[in-house]
């Protein structure tokens, strides 16, 4: 799951908010691309959407409580460790000066209804309990986009992965079962809906989006390709789907092996994440 997440992210952040006709003339997964105008991502290098993913999962597999502050710890020892560009400004700035969650938490005020929330939330997906996934996925959007739409974006983006994981129905129906989980958990619903056209930056867009793009495709290659063919936001729609197709057998697992050699291999790249994937599989139930 992590490895293709990554490959998602990475692949869409040479397409991020880039003009239609570079997106139309260069989305063949061929290969990564540079980015038009973001020269400080590199082709293949993953972005905030994965290293986030990455603290929400070695949380996961950790003997530690799943509490605001210690989501908080995670996301600031994560980022201390690898800093790298993709978050926003503001965001970017505060990881960049603080040393502990407790910290992160004084400087921010976590008002936001964007996606950073919902494109981290994947991991969460793999617990076997509903209730567990709907809870873990609101106390960590709580520590960043404590909003209802921040929160049940990451509430369905992790209900995702476990309808996938669990084999719970047709990838079809993704959409309105996690509709029946939300709304009998209070919230808003929508999520069989579908989207159309470029997406913007707030949470629901991207896992809608997503979810569309879920919803109609035949393999792991079609996902990305309908993802990134969105335009916008297009490396947190890829992110989100991506972590949830590849936990079912229904879509073929047929991600370009271009993109898969060429993914980063640093300290916390393709290696590692196969790792943690393992991990993930035999300890999260």
């Amino acid at each position: 799951m992590l490895v293709e997440l990554a490959v998602g992210d990475a692949y869409g952040a040479g397409f991020e908010y880039a003009d239609p006709d570079f997106v139309a003339s260069n989305n063949t997964l061929n290969r990564y691309v540079q980015h038009p105008k973001h020269s400080g991502i590199r082709p293949g290098q993953y972005t905030d959407d994965t290293q986030m993913t990455l603290a929400v999962a070695e949380l996961l597999v950790s003997n530690e409580p799943w509490t605001e502050g210690s989501v908080a710890d995670k996301f600031v020892e994560v980022f201390r460790r690898d800093p790298r560009e993709g978050y926003a400004g503001g965001f970017y700035n505060v990881l960049s000066h603080v040393r502990s969650g407790s910290e992160l938490q004084d400087r921010i005020t976590p008002h936001s209804d964007k996606s950073g929330a919902a494109m981290r939330a994947g991991a969460i997906g793999l617990c076997s309990d509903v209730d567990q996934v709907i809870r873990y996925a609101d106390i960590q959007a709580r520590v960043t986009h404590a909003t209802p739409l921040g929160i049940e974006s990451a509430q369905a983006a992790a209900l995702a992965v476990h309808y996938c994981r669990y084999n719970i129905g047709p990838v079809s129906n993704i959409g309105a079962w996690i509709d029946a989980e939300i709304q009998e958990y209070g919230g808003l619903g929508g999520w069989a809906r579908v989207w159309n056209g470029p997406v913007g930056s707030r949470g629901w867009m991207s896992v809608l989006a997503a979810l569309t793009a879920l919803s109609a495709a035949s393999s792991l290659s079609d996902l990305l390709t309908r993802c990134v063919n969105y335009t916008g936001d297009v490396d947190t729609v890829a992110t989100i789907a991506l972590a949830a197709a590849s936990c079912t057998t229904e879509l073929v697992a047929d991600l370009p092996h271009a993109l898969l050699r060429d993914l980063e291999n640093g300290p916390y790249g393709h290696d590692y994440l196969t790792e943690l994937d393992k991990v993930l599989f035999r300890v999260i139930q």
